[in-house]
């Protein structure tokens, strides 16, 4: 009998713990919606990098920049412009993509990530001798993304300090202690996550992204196709050949497939006009 008393009370004190936490999850949820969250946002806020504005927006803006260089100052023009970016010769600057290549079809391409008063410095220093094609600037509104990312943030830690709250109860069993730690554990991810998300869009907002692609003149890019046309011209022919031979393959069966069908209509018209 007293087994079974102890049994039934564990069995309730897990089921109020339950509810108890449930209780918590949904007051966070209804404060984190409230009018009032805005102070409560701030507040936690200030445990992660706070995000700059560009007049007042929040603008991650990316540039592409086509330069028009000779062929042979591509390579080198390249080197140095990843030379200004890691000397930080314009500012703070990180690599985030390099490619190149020879050839007749010579190209190069840089993409970094730099403050933004280093961009026209770099761009001027890049397109120097040459001449600057085209020039496309984007901007995307991360306003939005910002703001429900703190919202996000400020619930996370509402619901953490909740549940750290019951964690302190001493009339928890070992069960209870062990679904709040769990609890714990998820709320302690999601906040990490978001942490990195609000850090990443700061980053975006705080610098710029600046693509320079490198191309020779189209004089030059036009040489360099003639040239390698006739370089493919043997092997140009083999493919035509050998797709040649394989569409009359291909017909040779069609066409006696319309052969016999035409006998046999004509056939089968001469036996009706016959008398």
């Amino acid at each position: 009998m007293l087994d079974v008393m102890a049994m039934n009370m564990r069995t309730r004190n897990l089921s109020a713990c339950w509810r108890m936490i449930a209780a918590v999850i949904g007051v966070t949820a209804l404060t984190a919606c409230s009018p009032q969250e805005t102070g409560g946002a701030a507040a936690f806020a200030e445990r992660a990098p706070q995000a700059a504005t560009v007049g007042g927006a929040y603008l991650a803006y990316e540039h592409q920049v086509h330069i028009t260089l000779d062929a042979a100052a591509i390579p080198a023009r390249l080197q140095a412009a990843q030379q200004d970016c890691l000397s930080e010769t314009h500012g703070a600057c990180q690599i985030l993509e390099t490619s190149q290549q020879g050839g007749d079809y010579p190209w190069a391409r840089l993409v970094v990530r730099l403050a933004p008063a280093g961009i026209e410095p770099m761009i001027a220093a890049a397109s120097k001798d040459g001449e600057i094609g085209s020039r496309n600037t984007h901007a995307e509104d991360l306003a939005q993304v910002v703001r429900d990312n703190k919202v996000l943030r400020e619930r996370l830690r509402r619901e953490r300090e909740r549940l750290l709250e019951f964690q302190q109860r001493r009339d928890l069993s070992v069960a209870d202690m062990i679904a709040l730690s769990q609890q714990l554990a998820q709320v302690d991810a999601q906040a990490q996550v978001a942490e990195q998300e609000a850090a990443q869009h700061q980053r975006r907002i705080e610098t710029q992204k600046l693509t320079l692609d490198f191309r020779p003149p189209g004089r030059q890019k036009g040489d360099g196709e003639i040239r390698q046309a006739l370089r493919d011209f043997r092997a140009t022919l083999a493919l035509g050949t050998a797709w040649t031979i394989r569409a009359v393959a291909f017909m040779i069966p069609l066409l006696a497939v319309i052969g016999a069908l035409w006998w046999a209509i004509r056939r089968l018209r001469r036996r009706k006009a016959a008398p």
